[in-house]
């Protein structure tokens, strides 16, 4: 029996109208590998999970009331999912716009060395995406911002 890949301490789950399409659309876009699929006896998508270097997100249908897509709730997002590039960030924003995204900030470079850009998917949830671009020491961060960091590593 192979050994799987250890699961990662925490993982972000997604809820989508149409998580099939989000699957296809999270890969073309944003470049997640879909890994699992779980249907029920119908072919109805119960759970599936996507892997970006060595993160994953859990995709799924609205199930309750309270798990609904921003497509339902008038495009209202509780929180972000952020992804952290190895690759070319200006490379992937372009690639996530062709896909349709809507970028709503494009790729700047910010005050603690990361270039970020965000972006709505297809079903209105908020991606950001960083790619550290130079090392900034705490003092360098705090000159440029005007802000106190603690714990800064």
């Amino acid at each position: 029996m192979s050994q799987a890949a250890p699961r990662p301490s925490l993982m972000s789950a997604l809820c989508y109208r149409d998580p099939r399409a989000a699957l296809k659309w999270l890969e073309a876009a944003f470049g997640f590998e879909t890994f699992m699929v779980i249907t029920d006896a119908d072919g109805n998508l119960g759970h599936s999970e996507m892997r970006f270097g060595n993160g994953v997100i859990m995709v799924g249908a609205e199930w309750t009331e309270d798990h609904k897509s921003p497509a339902s709730i008038g495009r209202k997002n509780t929180q972000t999912v952020h992804v952290q590039l190895a690759e070319d960030i200006d490379a992937h924003c372009a690639r996530a716009r062709a896909a349709g995204a809507e970028i709503i900030q494009a790729p700047e470079t910010q005050f603690y060395g990361d270039r970020t850009y965000r972006a709505r998917d297809l079903e209105g949830h908020i991606w950001t995406f960083g790619q550290t671009v130079k090392a900034v020491t705490r003092e360098e961060a705090e000159k440029a911002s005007g802000l106190k960091i603690e714990g800064w590593v």
